[in-house]
């Protein structure tokens, strides 16, 4: 996994990771920050955890050649972005593709980037929520495997906003990472299907009602 803060979205896959039925684990936590709480949660967990630091490299594609370069030596079968404030290369997710895994706080394609919860608000939706998806060198614009949907309160802040789409983040990311070692993704083009997707719990869109 790779990320730049608290590690938030690695601790609720870490903690999946504890269930029998889940078929992962994580091998190694990497980060462009050293003091990133990401690091310390993994290592808490007993996960490798590096810091890549990006001042030692050249340029970005340096730097990304040796991102490939240090997860390669850990086999991952899946690379997982968790906050990680770092735009990737095309060459780096080429390296990764259809085994490079985003969770981003927005209904996507509505609001790419950055400050997505205030610029929902701004935009008055009644609708906000987030996606996890499979990365393409297009920002944000990877095909979706699942998404979770809640309505914007009239009192809610961005940080308001934020803590609560949050903790959807941690309920999908879990179940896309799963699906995916379960090899149940199917890609068409742009979209993404599960293979035996009769139950509730393989829902591709979660709403809550909070």
């Amino acid at each position: 996994m790779l990320a730049s803060g608290r590690g938030s979205n690695l601790g609720a896959i870490l903690e999946a990771c504890r269930h029998d039925e889940f078929p992962a684990r994580v091998v190694v936590v990497v980060s462009d920050r050293e003091r990133a709480p990401a690091l310390e949660r993994a290592r808490e967990a007993g996960v490798a955890a590096l810091f890549l630091d990006p001042k030692a490299y050249g340029d970005r594609a340096a730097y990304d050649e040796a991102l490939v370069a240090t997860l390669e030596r850990h086999r991952p079968g899946l690379v997982c972005l968790a906050g990680f404030m770092r735009l990737l290369s095309p060459a780096f997710v080429g390296a990764w593709a259809g085994r490079l895994m985003n969770v981003h706080p927005s209904l996507l394609p509505a609001f790419p980037g950055l400050d997505t919860h205030a610029r929902a608000l701004a935009a008055g939706v009644k609708i906000h929520g987030c996606t996890v998806h499979f990365v393409t060198p297009a920002l944000d614009q990877g095909p979706v495997v699942i998404q979770a949907a809640l309505p914007v309160r009239a009192a809610d802040s961005a940080q308001t906003l934020a803590a609560r789409v949050l903790k959807l983040e941690h309920v999908i990311y879990p179940r896309a990472v799963k699906w995916f070692l379960e090899d149940r993704l199917v890609v068409d083009g742009g979209t993404v299907s599960v293979k035996g997707n009769d139950a509730d719990g393989d829902a591709q869109l979660i709403v809550s009602p909070d």
